[in-house]
């Protein structure tokens, strides 16, 4: 049993039996002791006053003799008011530190048959240009969520709705016809998304260039420049085209639909490399074109049954006014689908996929409202999940020179972005790689991959996700401080005194004895890797990555401080070298773990 759960347990008792009163489990309130007192874990007096009847002293006292006198893991306490600072016995901290080095999952939760299903959505891209920043920041939140919901006894959908329809894809696609000169991926040497990405951004370049003509001759012809400028960005005839384009598309033109789909397979060819490369993937993808018809005819049927209403123009709403909004188109006077529409029938396509309990959103703090109304709507519709889905919204990612927009083509790509950081990391760690023995260039570029990947991913995850946040690549590839080769290098420290251990013939044993010596130090680091089950339980809470990086980069830090201090294979005796051994594995094992959950590899050597 832990510790936590012995004391709870005994104090439970010791209210019984001093005051004669049964309490819940929730009154026990357990807290790690502040630095500044003797004891490990501190026992909340206050709650029990009413009951005991007596001072915050007098009550403190007597549950602190009961418990040093009936709970073996209380070794002595200590009274400051109404706090019990508990000393725990060393044999109890043995004892924990064998069941951890029991549980290759320790601080995890098993996901059984009767677990909740929880799906997760996120990276959402459209098919007009690469994957960005800002999706890269989408994806790792969204990959690392899945693995702390699963880490806390969740069935887990990891799912993704794609972006392929609409005027934009067919902005993409009329340049293409326009400017393209039959080009293919294969002839320009070039990814299918990023291909397509160029062409985006050539639509966008003739358009400026047509409205400026136009905004000329209608200012010319004595129009205001504002008023020139809107007319411009309707009558140029290039966006003429792209609506002319989307009609066709609408109406399933055998032309249109033969160019989108072939245009569709080089950009998620393309994208598939660059998830790949993120290390990110999905259970089961969505489309919007096959979703956007059942959203419409499941706003059909909630018009049906009053849930909606029709203006005179034919447009379909819902009324928010009940909840505090305000009305909410739903189909356009032509009978076209808007986003909204779009959600409701991939929620109408998920629902009979899966049986799913809770339904998580990844997607940024610029779309809340849109979320919020969804919710409501779900609900009016009956989808059980609908009032309790979870918009994990967050911030935007910047970069030291400003944002990013795509139509101009000056995002920040995420191909480019993960290869100069892979690259970033072998120049920075070439000095410390090189003094390996053996390794080969393959090895080299191997470990550059991991610690650059795990630079750019712990970077991102450490941030609490609702803020904006400055991205800056040379700071995340330090090896000292707050970042993922800190701890990756602390890993392959650990990993190369265990095999220096093997190699001197040393065989750890699965059970520690209860008289192995431990000096405080070493009661810490026990006292932290316990602490792991509750940094995922909270993260599992909040929804937050950032509660396990800041976890994983804490028992790092302590480790080192450890490490500093004492000696592992040069102890003073055998008894404390397998005792530090153990405990270094379990270090390492923690460390492992905990960034598997925020999608970040460790190597073995660095």
């Amino acid at each position: 049993m832990k510790i936590e759960n012995q004391i709870s347990a005994s104090a439970i008792q010791a209210i019984k039996e001093l005051y004669g009163q049964e309490i819940p489990e929730k009154m026990v309130q357990l807290q790690k002791t502040r630095s500044n007192f003797e004891g490990n874990l501190t026992l909340v007096v206050f709650p029990f006053l009413k009951i005991s009847k007596k001072k915050p002293e007098d009550t403190a006292q007597e549950i602190g003799e009961y418990l040093q006198k009936n709970c073996k893991a209380v070794e002595k306490f200590n009274v400051v008011k109404g706090f019990l600072n508990l000393t725990i016995a060393r044999a109890a901290w043995v004892e924990l530190l064998n069941d951890i080095n029991a549980d290759k999952k320790f601080g995890e939760k098993r996901v059984t048959d009767d677990s909740p299903l929880v799906m997760i959505e996120y990276s959402s891209p459209n098919t007009n240009k690469p994957l960005h920043l800002g999706h890269v920041r989408n994806n790792l939140l969204g990959w690392s969520l899945a693995q702390i919901m699963e880490a806390n006894g969740n069935k887990v959908v990891k799912t993704n709705i794609v972006n392929d329809r609409g005027i934009h894809i067919c902005k993409s696609m009329l340049a293409w016809l326009k400017w393209g000169n039959g080009i293919t991926p294969e002839k320009a040497g070039k990814k299918g998304d990023h291909l397509i990405g160029d062409f985006y951004v050539a639509f966008d370049k003739h358009f400026k260039e047509e409205c400026a003509e136009l905004t000329k001759q209608y200012v010319a012809e004595g129009m205001t420049e504002d008023a020139a400028k809107e007319k411009a960005e309707q009558e140029a005839p290039l966006i003429k085209e792209a609506h002319e384009m989307l009609v066709k598309w609408e109406h399933n033109d055998p032309e249109v639909r033969a160019l989108w789909s072939k245009m569709n397979s080089w950009v998620y060819a393309g994208f598939d490399e660059t998830y790949k490369a993120m290390g990110v993937g999905f259970d089961k993808i969505y489309y919007e074109s096959n979703t956007y018809l059942v959203g419409k005819k499941k706003v059909e049927e909630g018009l049906a049954k009053n849930l909606f209403f029709r203006k005179e123009d034919g447009s379909v709403w819902a009324d928010l006014t009940q909840e505090g909004l305000d009305q909410k188109l739903l189909l356009r006077k032509d009978g076209t689908s808007v986003y909204m529409t779009q959600d409701i029938g991939t929620a109408e396509m998920r629902f009979s996929d899966f049986p799913i309990d809770k339904m998580i959103y990844v997607v940024g703090n610029e779309q809340n409202y849109h979320f919020q109304v969804l919710s409501i709507l779900l609900d009016r519709l009956g989808f059980k999940w609908g009032k309790d889905l979870v918009h994990f919204s967050y911030g935007m990612v910047e970069l030291p020179n400003g944002k990013m927009k795509s139509r101009e083509g000056t995002v920040v790509d995420a191909d480019d972005l993960i290869a100069q950081m892979i690259s970033d990391a072998y120049k920075t760690s070439e000095d410390k790689v090189n003094k390996l023995e053996g390794i080969t260039e393959d090895e080299k570029k191997e470990i550059a991959r991991i610690v650059g990947m795990g630079a750019l991913k712990y970077f991102i995850l450490k941030v609490d996700a609702r803020k904006n946040m400055l991205f800056n690549p040379e700071e995340s590839i330090d090896f000292n401080g707050n970042t993922g080769p800190f701890i990756q290098y602390t890993y392959a420290r650990i990993r190369s005194v265990l095999r220096k251990a093997e190699a001197e013939g040393i065989k750890l044993p699965d059970v520690l004895t209860d008289n192995a010596p431990l000096n405080e130090k070493e009661i810490q680091l026990i006292q932290k890797m316990n602490e792991f089950g509750a940094a995922v339980e909270q993260a599992g809470i909040d929804y937050s990555p950032s509660g396990i990086a800041n976890y994983c980069y804490e028992l790092t830090k302590d480790f080192n401080q450890f490490y500093h201090d004492y000696s592992i294979l040069k102890a003073d005796t055998d008894d404390e070298k397998i005792t530090r051994l153990v405990l270094a594995k379990n270090v390492a094992k923690i460390i492992k773990n905990g960034m598997s959950l925020l999608g970040i590899e460790v190597p073995e050597r660095m």
